[in-house]
């Protein structure tokens, strides 16, 4: 219950620091500020001499963030963005040295320590994973979930680190999980920018804490524009903390406590941060802070110039009102400091900052020095004129990159290609050696690469009794879920309708009785938010299965899942990761909203996680077993009218597994392959009975994944047999059959076995219209796949399959 003595005002009372007991605690903290305003300042120089490719600073919201900082304490965790500097220095986050290596886009883990020079300035993370793979201790470290650039896009992912804080408290099974809690009293920080909250998915995750009571404290950085668009453009009464009035707590209801300080306000600013800090640690209650009043010293960005939208007035006002200058004046009036102290301090940390730097960039160059350098060394062996210009052109290089470097050599190789020396083979040798390193620089850790990956899983095969129970596939997945949340109290599931009647398809029924409402429970219809829930829990050490109800609302949670899961162990070099499931259902062909097949859209979006596609509950049930050991995150597609097909009860229901990216050929045929994967294969397996009876004969082809797809190369060795090609689903014409063919043909080198023109036979390019006869002239039917095959056999021999449709 919410202590209704408590009064927290909207407005926090500035409140003056005591000399004796603060002096130094306010010279540390205006060393802070002034550290982070020189190092936006110098960054931007970097960028405009060239030095770096753009920059994107945290100035003018350095006093906020130095009194957050203050609560933000070893356990708790930021979800934050690119503002965030001054928060990232003060915390330990970053440093100095850190933010430039970053700047420079240094691939080396160790100078930049957020990604590896993945990711552009100003996007911070901490390691989360020990050098094999296995989780940190999150408990004695200030946590910091990756940036992400999307705007709002941090906002999703809050609810599930907050939420973790709560389970962690109420749920007592979980207590021996000492790494990533201290009996859930951590608090996540999460900072938007006030354009920002136009977003849909800060509205999302606004509502959603307020209904969970998610102990996070939400600080909305407010400097009047979006780029240049002012408040008024961009908010309602533009001010978005009077918009937000709705959700303030009483003493009747549940809600979010609202603060609003003015972010030149150094007092008001650590009184306001006390106080929400407290409010979400102790009681669970979500604040929201509006800090007002911030400005952008130089713009957004050092793309642009700010002074062509704003005005003069406005130019003018923020000078005087700027945070650093509004601090050093109120340190002076405070008599805390003298001004010559004020000078010596920003003198000495300009220095710091300007050796930091500097240390930084050399730092940047010997690593590219020590390849240029070598390059140089093997083309100068060479007594090719050939070699002379391009080793000429390396060697007057003042500022040279690795793409120069390595695109000399490459054009090297390419011009000698009719040369043989030892010199040509010596260069030849040391590129291969480098392309493996720049391989892991640039192109590693999309997935998990460790012992922890589902890929190494091992396979259990399902077991069957003479008598085990022939059951609704449904039957089989609840069966499933059951078993793996009896064997890990880690287990989570959740999603519209999931928790009381147990999914609209069953596969929870009952579960939420057994377990608890902890464990399995609904959500509101929010998809972004459903996403986001199940990575910061995935984060924080436990394991969620997130559900979309259906393929086609994945949709509308597409940014968190594309910008955020999918690119997570990538953009941290492998640092951070979220086995997060997210359980969804297609393929059934109910109409333009409930069509259920836009497996392009994962295709493309979604290259980080696996995207599994079984053809039965039997096969998702063991899909489930497989992720549910690795850590991974992963989409399994069920198919929607699999439910009340009948399936037989595998005894070690919990327990067996189907490992991720191997696709098994479920009919054996001579004449040629078809490759399918989901609702259509019952399709396939339909129009193999009808070509039987007209003396074709088919092998079919269950991918099973679609990423990865295909591991051990199943669909080559059927068709290497047969020697022709059909791939059938019910995606758009040049959608996932297209990626399919293209992978059999191309990676896999399947078109050495052609004797055909492989074909694909897919839906419609529109969507599908509602009813019965809208499916079958829409997506594939069997006569669809009867007449396709039988095409395929007439061009090889038109006697024995005569021509029968114009």
């Amino acid at each position: 219950m919410i202590d209704s003595k408590l009064k927290t005002p909207e407005n926090a009372n500035t409140s003056k620091l005591s000399f004796d007991d603060f002096r130094e605690i306010i010279l540390k903290d205006y060393e802070a500020a002034v550290q982070s305003r020189y190092v936006s300042l110098l960054g931007r120089k970097e960028v405009l001499t060239g030095k770096a490719k753009f920059g994107i600073f945290g100035d003018g919201k350095e006093v906020a963030q130095i009194a957050l900082a203050k609560v933000f304490k070893n356990g708790d965790w930021r979800s934050g963005y690119y503002r965030d500097q001054t928060l990232a220095f003060a915390s330990g986050i970053c440093t100095v040295y850190n933010f430039f290596s970053q700047l420079y886009a240094n691939p080396d883990i160790e100078a930049e320590v957020s990604s590896g020079g993945r990711q552009m300035v100003a996007h911070f993370s901490t390691t989360l994973t020990d050098e094999n793979g296995a989780w940190k201790d999150q408990t004695i470290q200030k946590n910091s979930f990756s940036d992400i650039s999307t705007t709002g896009g941090q906002m999703s992912r809050t609810l599930g680190l907050g939420l973790a804080s709560k389970l962690y408290r109420n749920n007592k099974d979980l207590s021996y999980l000492k790494y990533f809690s201290n009996a859930g009293n951590e608090v996540v920080f999460c900072n938007v920018g006030n354009a920002s909250t136009s977003e849909g998915v800060f509205w999302e995750t606004v509502n959603a804490a307020g209904v969970k009571q998610i102990p996070a404290v939400i600080s909305i950085w407010d400097d009047g524009y979006g780029i240049s668009v002012p408040n008024d453009i961009q908010t309602t009464k533009a001010d978005i903390s009077e918009v937000l009035k709705g959700f303030q707590r009483d003493n009747e209801n549940q809600g979010i406590e609202i603060f609003k300080v003015k972010g030149w306000d150094y007092p008001g600013l650590c009184e306001t941060y006390e106080m929400a800090a407290r409010i979400a640690r102790e009681q669970h209650i979500p604040c929201l802070v509006h800090v007002t009043e911030l400005t952008q010293p130089q713009g957004h960005s050092s793309s642009g110039s700010h002074e062509r939208y704003k005005s003069k007035d406005r130019l003018a006002w923020e000078q005087i009102y700027d945070c650093n200058t509004k601090l050093r004046q109120w340190i002076l009036e405070a008599g805390i400091a003298t001004d010559s102290e004020l000078l010596d301090i920003e003198s000495s940390i300009k220095d710091f900052v300007r050796v930091e730097q500097k240390r930084a960039w050399t730092d940047y160059r010997k690593l590219i020095q020590n390849d240029l350098d070598e390059a140089i060394e093997y083309l100068s062996q060479f007594d090719n004129e050939i070699v002379e210009l391009p080793l000429n052109i390396l060697k007057s290089t003042t500022e040279p990159s690795l793409k120069e470097i390595f695109s000399t050599v490459r054009q090297v190789l390419r011009d000698l290609r009719f040369e043989e020396s030892a010199e040509k083979d010596t260069l030849f040798s040391w590129y291969q050696e480098k392309q493996i390193i720049n391989e892991d620089r640039y192109n590693s850790k999309l997935h998990v690469e460790n012992s922890f990956s589902p890929l190494e899983v091992e396979l259990v095969e399902p077991s069957y009794a003479m008598d085990s129970a022939t059951v609704d596939g449904r039957e089989v997945l609840n069966a499933c879920f059951e078993a793996n949340f009896k064997n890990d109290e880690r287990l989570i599931a959740f999603g519209e309708d999931v928790g009381k009647i147990g999914d609209v398809n069953q596969g929870f029924a009952g579960l939420q009785e057994k377990f608890g409402d902890l464990r399995i429970f609904d959500t509101g219809i929010r998809e972004s938010a459903i996403i986001g829930k199940g990575i910061g829990l995935a984060v924080r050490g436990l394991r969620p299965i997130a559900e979309i109800q259906y393929l086609d609302y994945l949709i509308y949670a597409l940014p968190v899942l594309s910008d955020d899961l999918a690119s997570l162990s990538y953009r941290t070099k492998g640092q951070q990761k979220a086995p997060v499931i997210i359980r969804t259902r297609g393929h059934r062909l109910e109409g333009i909203w409930h069509s259920g097949s836009p497996m392009t859209v994962l295709l493309g979006a979604l290259r980080g996680l696996h995207i599994c596609v079984p053809r039965n509950m039997t096969q998702a049930a063991g899909m489930y077993n497989t992720l549910l050991r690795g850590d991974d995150p992963a989409v399994v597609v069920e198919c929607l009218n699999g439910y009340r097909l009948k399936e037989k009860m595998p005894d070690n229901i919990g327990d067996f597994t189907v490992p991720i990216g191997i696709a098994e050929v479920i009919r054996e045929g001579k004449d040629i392959t078809v490759v399918s994967y989901g609702s259509t294969l019952r399709l396939v397996q339909e129009a193999a009975l009808e070509l039987d009876k007209i003396g074709v004969s088919i092998e079919i082809v269950d991918v099973q994944c679609l990423q990865p797809f295909d591991r051990t190369q199943v669909c080559l060795g059927s068709l290497s047999k047969t020697n022709r090609l059909l791939v059938v689903d019910e995606d758009i014409p040049g959608g996932a059959s297209a990626f399919i063919l293209q992978q059999i043909l191309e990676h896999q080198n399947g078109y050495y076995h052609l004797d055909s023109k492989p074909r694909t036979l897919s839906a419609k390019p529109h969507r599908p219209p509602y009813g019965s006869d809208g499916d079958y002239f829409t997506k594939p039917s069997v006569d669809d796949i009867v007449e396709s095959v039988y095409e395929i056999m007439q061009d090889v021999n038109p006697q024995q399959f005569p021509k029968y449709l114009n």
